[in-house]
């Protein structure tokens, strides 16, 4: 069962199952959760005729008699006091109260005990705590997750808070998939020690039971690992649709704002891109930017043949025709309309930001390992105006990242160029010791370093600095480059033998080999053990 089928379904079942008019009250959080698997119009089909947030409903004193409410809430302390307040004072004919993960007995009380007039009809639990974006991909809409990485920078609270968040998130989709995983951790990561080990707690002692599903022959494996195992990932520019498109514009619960990018119509500037809506998206959301221009292109040549066709009215049964029809030929129309100004704005800051030419000199950064020709192009663009403060610091970070230990006074060269780009303001800035520089490098190496930097300056380097302490060689437990183990290194070679297909893509995220490992049994238990003795011998499938 796939992630996209078992949130439908949790809704479904609630929804189909209370007859009647409903109005479906939400959270800032489900809401997301529904709004990703559930269009407007099927809740319409489903009798919703109204909905609310939760806190909205707080604030209003209007009786709704006639309707039946159904609550769908994430279980927070926050939530039950407005249940509470709710119940004290009901205004529909009926509450339905479903959550999105596992109640407290204490909340099951405070709900039981404000039910004064019984009004309430029933209370369950629904496993759906995650956003199920695509069918095999969800996320927590956990903002600033990635300040969770550095524990000693984050309040413990709050960090509590996060940990728990996560852990509820995984439970939800254990429970609705029905599974209970072998749970391994990146042993570098105290962060993400504590998630697997809070989550094994949770799935193996305190809720056991819950969990206790029948054991199939392939194991599932919850491997939890944090970003700075490959910080150079998230650094290169996308070049398949769909990441070109977030990347660069951004998407959110599966929709794109279009609402700054310059004119667009009223009913374009917020579309919907959703592999389970969109059939020309699931087909090309992994496509490279080239095949989908091409793509495109058909796509529109399809549409005003269609268009040309539907014109050609001469007769009472090509009228009938047409409307019957026209419904098919709108949503064409818009379909069409949405990917011709994605690609049409993404062209654009493509060009304006000359990111081909980036994007070949970052690929070289992430894929090969010429020093020398890498610090000349990585100069060269600095050099050129045309490329983007962003794109230089990012070229500035994939070098770091490559050669910290191998060129550090090259590095310092280039962080001299970068900052003096932006030098405006007062001379005599004193700069803290570069900390990837060994004080044998030179004389001067050890030295605090005087550049006339602008504050913005001084961010760039600090940014570097900061990424090269936390997601450094030394901080990194799998093979980021593929140059330590006797199998990455064949790999490369036979990859440079053969030639790349495409210079744009040729960088493969070190979350695709470590799943690799994972599938031929070569995940080494001494970087990534296993929570306590849940270990299970055989093969293992993975999340």
């Amino acid at each position: 069962m796939v992630l996209v089928t078992a949130a439908r379904d949790y809704i479904n079942r609630m929804l189909q199952d209370i007859s009647g008019m409903k109005v479906l009250i939400l959270d800032s959080q489900t809401v997301s959760v529904v709004s990703v698997v559930y269009s407007q119009t099927e809740l319409l089909q489903k009798e919703v005729f109204l909905v609310e947030l939760v806190d909205s409903i707080s604030k209003s004193k209007e009786s709704m008699s006639h309707l039946k409410a159904i609550y769908f809430l994430r279980p927070t302390s926050e939530n039950i006091k407005h249940l509470r307040r709710q119940l004290a004072n009901p205004r529909f004919g009926e509450y339905h109260l479903f959550f999105s993960n596992m109640l407290k007995d204490t909340q099951i009380h405070i709900l039981a005990d404000s039910d004064e007039q019984e009004v309430v009809q029933q209370v369950q639990e629904f496993y759906a705590d995650f956003v199920a974006s695509e069918p095999y991909h969800f996320t927590l809409n956990i903002p600033s997750n990635h300040l969770y990485m550095l524990p000693a920078v984050v309040d413990p609270s709050s960090l509590q808070h996060f940990s728990d968040r996560v852990v509820d998130g995984i439970a939800a989709v254990f429970l609705a998939l029905k599974r209970r995983p072998v749970i391994r951790y990146q042993r570098t990561s105290d962060i993400a020690k504590r998630i697997a080990q809070e989550t094994a707690k949770l799935m193996y002692q305190q809720e056991s039971g819950l969990f206790d599903f029948r054991r199939t022959e392939v194991s599932p494996l919850l491997l939890i690992i944090d970003r700075r195992d490959d910080p150079v990932t998230p650094l290169l520019n996308q070049w398949t649709y769909q990441a070109m498109v977030h990347e660069l514009i951004g998407i959110q619960d599966n929709k794109v704002d279009l609402r700054n990018i310059g004119k667009v119509p009223k009913d374009q500037q917020e579309v919907v891109l959703s592999s389970e809506q969109d059939a020309f998206f699931k087909s090309n959301m992994y496509e490279n930017f080239g095949d989908i221009g091409m793509n495109i292109k058909r796509m529109v040549d399809d549409f005003q043949q269609v268009a040309k066709s539907n014109q050609n009215i001469q007769t009472i049964e090509d009228m009938a025709k047409f409307v019957e029809n026209y419904p098919e030929y709108k949503k064409m129309h818009g379909n069409v309309s949405k990917h011709v100004t994605l690609v049409t704005e993404m062209s654009k800051i493509v060009e304006e930001r000359k990111l081909m030419l980036v994007s070949e000199t970052e690929q070289e950064l992430a894929c090969n390992g010429g020093q020398g020709a890498a610090f000349e192009a990585v100069t060269n663009l600095l050099n050129n105006e045309s490329i983007s403060d962003i794109d230089r610091l990012r070229l500035v970070m994939l070098y770091a990242l490559r050669y910290e230990k191998e060129s550090p006074v090259q590095l310092m060269q280039l962080f001299n160029k970068l900052a003096s780009q932006s030098a405006k303001y007062k001379p005599g800035v004193t700069l803290p010791n570069y900390h990837w520089l060994p004080a044998s490098t030179s004389s001067d190496c050890s030295k605090p370093v005087i550049f006339a930097l602008s504050i913005y300056s001084m961010r760039k380097f600090l940014l570097v600095q900061f990424l090269l302490k936390q997601a450094g060689v030394d901080k990194r437990t799998g093979d980021l480059y593929g140059n330590r183990d006797f199998l990455n290194i064949a790999r490369n070679m036979a990859r440079g033998l053969k030639g790349v297909e495409n210079v744009y893509t040729q960088h493969q995220p070190l979350l695709f080999h470590t799943m690799e490992s994972i599938t031929k049994g070569r995940l080494r238990d001494v970087d990534y053990p296993f929570v306590g003795n849940h270990f299970q011998q055989g093969r293992f499938g993975a999340l």
